[in-house]
């Protein structure tokens, strides 16, 4: 395990290791370690930007060269659309890295927690704080379930022939998804709506204790559609609370 020391280290070390390949016009620091890092298991996120969209792949490439020197276990290369791309590292010491390298043109933001730490052209700053004006000024700044009381009512549906079908692992699939629905709601309710929100320990203790209840407690028909009815309250209550989501008034009758 890594030290917060040895964290920084790396950090720096990388920020070097970046701003010294050429087509590199920028470095954007993202996640927590833009306030501190949530804890020691947090992990360092960059944004890595070109000035043209041809030198994205070529930049990619010389960045995991770069990272060679830290004999990483593992380098995961992951690819979305055409020229961006996201490279996750993992070291030996359980450190990882997740850098995403993009044309300066598409650049956004999709959290507030980011920072520019590497500008060699001054136009990566000017492009973020105007990708940021519209993530502030757009009145739902998170991705959004289109029909969330819906889809939550038709993992009923399927929960129930799932039970009369005796076919637990589909049925304990429905209440994981129904889990994340609620999850989704709640911390939208909270105001805990970040891009990749994860930190499921600050929601309402309330809300904790009464979701961990809705794990079944045996694996027995009953068990399950008992937790599937605790569910079903929550998630009711949780529809409640919401400044996005509504219930029409069919689709309550049928969760009631």
């Amino acid at each position: 395990m890594y030290s917060a020391v040895e964290r920084e280290d790396y950090f720096n070390r990388t920020i070097r290791k970046i701003e010294s390949v050429e087509l590199v016009e920028g470095i954007v620091q993202l996640g927590s370690g833009v306030t501190g890092y949530k804890d020691a298991y947090s992990d360092i996120d960059l944004m890595v930007c070109t000035s043209k969209e041809v030198d994205a792949h070529a930049t990619k490439d010389q960045i995991r060269q770069a990272l060679t020197e830290y004999r990483p276990m593992y380098v995961k290369e992951k690819k979305f659309g055409v020229s961006i791309f996201l490279l996750i590292v993992l070291l030996e010491n359980g450190l990882e890295f997740n850098i995403s390298i993009a044309p300066r043109d598409l650049l956004s933001v999709r959290s507030p927690l980011w920072k520019v730490v590497v500008d060699k052209s001054g136009d990566v700053l000017k492009k973020m704080n105007e990708e940021n004006v519209k993530f502030e000024s757009d009145p739902v700044k998170y991705d959004v379930y289109s029909d969330i009381t819906f889809e939550f009512f038709y993992c009923i549906i399927g929960l129930e022939k799932e039970l009369k079908r005796n076919n637990f692992i589909f049925a304990l699939k429905l209440l994981d998804t129904m889990r994340d629905y609620i999850l989704h709601v709640e911390a939208m309710n909270e105001d805990k709506k970040c891009h990749q929100f994860k930190a499921y320990e600050t929601l309402d203790s309330v809300f904790i204790e009464r979701y961990l209840c809705t794990f079944p407690k045996a694996l027995t028909k009953d068990s399950i559609a008992d937790s599937a009815l605790q569910l079903k309250e929550l998630f009711m209550e949780c529809m409640e609370f919401s400044a996005v989501y509504h219930l029409d008034d069919s689709l309550r009758r049928l969760l009631l």
